[in-house]
């Protein structure tokens, strides 16, 4: 079977790979926010933002096509969640929208914070994806372990990262079985049969959690992460850490 892994160039050879990943996690969180708070919809600050952004990508060696990817399939739910800000913003009226009876005004305030929220989303799935395809997933984790996250939230993660492939794998092998055996038929048919492996998924879900989680107590499972993570601060990472946030600070400045 074959899974889209978010640390799938993790163990490529780059700059921007060697960075201790405190200083990552410490410099992409940062250019999130500074992102998130930008006040003004102005193309030069944005277009500023993105190329330090396609910068590090150029570094770091990861394909375009992989960020670009993982932008498109995030970007929909963005822009659902953001399409009525246009209709509900005050402001000069645009254009108006008759649905029927129902009439929708469009205000071009409500357009412009709508483009800003796309192109900031859109800026700080780059980052994220950069942070994540650079980094291995296990070490994130301990480097987030490091910066005093609540544990249990990254025992779920991390969990949820390892065995969401192989619910994967169970689906993919059910689904295979139902079309191999389920030829022809109505809609209503094959609707029906989907539910029931959905249920059928979820009970093999929970007797396969608890068998790993009594595999994991009978090894000597304690609720901890152990990692050979051994990565320190150098000085480059230092170097790069204060660069990357004067950078920043002067984009942020100018906007």
């Amino acid at each position: 079977m074959e899974h889209a892994f978010l640390d799938e160039y993790s163990h490529s050879d780059s700059f921007i790979h060697r960075l201790e990943p405190r200083i990552k996690i410490a410099c992409f969180f940062l250019f999130v926010f500074y992102v998130a708070f930008q006040r003004s919809c102005n193309i030069y600050v944005y277009g500023a933002y993105a190329i330090v952004m396609m910068s590090l990508v150029r570094v770091s060696r990861i394909p375009l096509a992989f960020v670009f990817r993982r932008v498109v399939s995030v970007l929909p739910f963005i822009v659902m969640i953001a399409l009525s800000i246009p209709f509900m913003k005050a402001g000069q009226e645009g254009a108006t929208i008759a649905l029927g009876s129902l009439k929708l005004s469009v205000s071009f305030e409500g357009i412009v914070l709508f483009v800003n929220i796309v192109i900031k989303a859109c800026l700080s799935i780059i980052a994220m994806t950069l942070l994540m395809a650079s980094t291995d997933f296990s070490q994130l984790l301990k480097a987030f372990e490091k910066l005093h996250v609540p544990g249990v939230l990254l025992m779920v993660l991390s969990f949820m990262y390892r065995y969401l492939f192989v619910i994967e794998d169970e689906l993919m092998k059910m689904r295979l079985a139902k079309d191999s055996r389920t030829i022809g038929g109505s809609k209503w048919f094959h609707l029906k049969a989907q539910a029931n492996m959905l249920g059928v998924l979820f009970i093999r879900a929970y007797e396969r959690a608890e068998k790993v989680y009594l595999a994991m107590c009978a090894r000597g499972y304690e609720g901890k992460m152990r990692t050979l993570y051994d990565a320190k601060v150098t000085l480059r990472d230092v170097l790069f850490c204060v660069v990357f946030f004067g950078v920043m600070t002067i984009i942020k400045l100018n906007g």
